[in-house]
C-alpha cells in the first residue's frame, strides 16, 4: 500500500534515526525514532525483511533503535542478564513460543476453510516479530533510568502532543484526510472515524481511537509537569494542561476521555499513595481479567446497563457487542488454555459450515492469550505490571517530592495503558518504551537505596 512518497518518507526516517543517533543523546534520540515514526510515518506502507512479515513504519523504528544503539553508540541492550522478574517473563513468552508451535502442528479444517499446521519455521519468525515487540521495554530500562532521564521522557510527549494537536484540529474540522493527501490512502474505515455530527482525527497513526489514546497520554504527562512546576517548552503547563483536555474532548472517544479526566484528577487531587494504589489496582485488575470472564464474576451486565445510562445505547451496544466476541474468542481459546492456538489466525473462530472468520478481536488481551495462552497472557502483560510494582516498592524511598510525583504518574501512565488493553489495542512499541522506562527508573532508585 501506499504511493512512492510513502516509500521514501520511510527511507529518509532510516537516515534521520542514524543522524539523531550521531548528534543527540541516546534517550532524545531513541524519543524521536519511536514516538517521531509513530506520529510521521506512513499506516501500513510495509518493506519485505526476511524473518519479518508485514515490516511496518513500527517494527522499522524498532530495527532502528536496536541498530543504531549497538552500532552508532555501542550500547548493548540486555535481556536474559538482570536478577528480577523482567527477564524471567521474557525467557517464558519466547519459550513459549516454541511450545506453542509444537502443541499446533495439526492441520484445522473448519467449514472447508483450510488452516496449515505449524512448524520450526513459524517459531522462528513469531519469536522474532514477539522479541521486536517487546524488545522496547528493555531498551526503556537501560537509558531511562534517572529523574531527568524520566522528566525527558514526558516532556517530549507533552511537547509531541502539543504540535500534533494542529493537525488533529485541521482533521476535526475537515475530516480525517491527512494521510490520503499525503500517502494515497486511508489508513482504516472512514466511517468508524464519523462520530457526533464530526469527525474522529486519525493524521498518521492509522485510527481514532489510537489517536485519543495518545492524547490521554499527553494529558497525563502534562499534568504531572504542571504538578511538578515543569514549563512545556515556553508555555505554562497549567494553560497547556487545559488546552490538552479540550483537543481529548475534541477526539471523541469516550474511553480515553475518561482515562484522561481520571488521570488528571488523581493527579492533581489524590494523594501519592493512593495515585500509586490505583495504579496498582489496574495493573492486577488486568491480570485477574481472563480468570473473571473464564468464571463469569466479572461484572460485564452491570457496565453495559452503566454504559447506556451515561454514554447513551448506541454506545452501549458497541460495548455488548465487544464482550460477546470475547466470551466467542474465549471459549475458543480455552481448548488450548496454556499456550494457544499459535498465529495465522488460528485464535480467530470460524463458522463450522461455511468457514467464515465469525469473530471480531478488539482487546489486545483476547488476541494474546487466543494466540499463545495463559502463559504467554501472563508474560507479556506481568511484564508490564511488574514495572508498576516496582515503581511501588521505589516511591517509598523517595524523599523528594518532585521526584516521587513523576514516578508515580509514570505508574499511573502504566497501569491505564494496561487497562485500555481489555477493551481495545493500543500497545505500541512507543508504550513499551515508556513502561521499560518505568521499570528502569523503579530499579536504579531501588537499587541506590541498597547502597545506603
Amino acid at each position: 500500500m501506499g504511493n512512492l512518497f510513502s516509500f521514501c518518507v520511510l527511507g529518509v526516517w532510516v537516515l534521520v534515526s542514524i543522524r539523531l543517533y550521531q548528534v543527540k543523546s541516546l534517550q532524545s534520540a531513541t524519543l524521536w525514532t519511536v514516538v517521531g515514526a509513530l506520529l510521521i510515518l506512513p499506516v501500513k506502507t510495509t518493506v519485505n525483511i526476511p524473518l519479518i512479515p508485514g515490516s511496518g513504519k513500527q517494527i522499522i523504528s524498532v530495527l532502528l533503535v536496536i541498530f543504531c544503539c549497538w552500532v552508532i553508540r555501542n550500547k548493548a541492550i540486555t535481556l536474559f542478564f538482570d536478577k528480577n522478574l523482567s527477564s524471567v517473563f521474557i525467557l517464558v513468552a519466547l519459550v513459549g513460543v516454541f511450545i506453542t508451535t509444537i502443541l499446533n502442528s495439526d492441520n484445522l479444517i473448519v467449514g472447508g476453510y483450510f488452516l496449515p499446521g505449524q512448524d520450526m519455521h513459524d517459531a522462528v519468525v513469531l519469536s522474532i516479530n514477539l522479541f521486536l515487540q517487546i524488545v522496547l521495554f528493555f531498551v526503556g530500562k537501560k537509558l531511562f533510568q534517572s529523574y531527568q532521564d524520566e522528566l525527558a521522557i514526558f516532556k517530549f510527549i507533552a511537547v509531541a502532543g502539543l504540535i500534533y494537536s494542529i493537525p488533529i484540529l485541521y482533521e476535526i474540522r475537515f475530516s480525517p484526510q491527512l494521510h490520503n493527501f499525503f500517502y494515497g490512502y486511508h489508513p482504516h474505515v472512514f466511517g468508524q472515524q464519523v462520530r457526533g455530527g464530526g469527525f474522529r482525527p486519525m493524521v498518521f497513526i492509522g485510527h481514532g481511537l489510537l489517536v485519543s489514546f495518545f492524547m490521554a497520554c499527553v494529558v497525563i504527562s502534562s499534568a504531572a509537569l504542571w504538578q511538578i512546576r515543569e514549563r512545556i517548552s515556553v508555555f505554562s503547563p497549567a494553560i497547556v494542561s487545559y488546552y490538552l483536555l479540550i483537543i481529548l474532548f475534541l477526539c471523541k472517544s469516550k474511553a480515553a476521555l475518561l482515562y484522561g479526566l481520571v488521570a488528571f484528577f488523581a493527579i492533581k487531587k489524590i494523594s501519592l499513595q493512593n495515585q500509586m494504589r490505583i495504579a496498582a489496582a489496574m495493573a492486577l485488575l488486568t491480570l485477574l481479567y481472563p480468570a473473571m470472564s473464564i468464571v463469569h464474576i466479572f461484572p460485564h451486565q452491570k457496565i453495559i446497563e452503566i454504559a447506556k445510562s451515561t454514554v447513551g445505547e448506541d454506545r452501549s451496544k458497541s460495548l455488548m457487542f465487544r464482550f460477546e466476541n470475547e466470551e466467542i474468542l474465549l471459549n475458543h481459546a480455552r481448548e488450548r488454555l496454556f499456550f494457544g492456538w499459535g498465529g495465522w489466525g488460528r485464535n480467530r473462530v470460524f463458522d463450522d459450515v461455511t468457514g467464515q472468520d465469525i469473530s471480531v478481536t478488539d482487546g489486545h488481551w483476547i488476541i494474546t492469550f487466543g494466540t499463545w495462552g495463559l502463559v504467554g497472557f501472563l508474560a507479556e502483560f506481568g511484564l508490564l505490571a511488574n514495572s508498576i510494582f516496582r515503581a511501588k516498592r521505589a516511591a517509598r524511598y523517595l524523599k523528594n517530592r518532585q521526584e516521587n510525583v513523576l514516578l508515580v504518574a509514570h505508574a499511573l501512565l502504566v497501569g491505564i495503558v494496561m487497562i485500555d488493553q481489555l477493551p481495545n489495542s493500543s500497545l505500541a512499541p512507543w508504550l513499551w518504551l515508556v513502561a521499560g522506562a518505568l521499570q528502569g527508573r523503579a530499579d536504579n532508585i531501588i537499587h541506590e537505596k541498597a547502597k545506603v
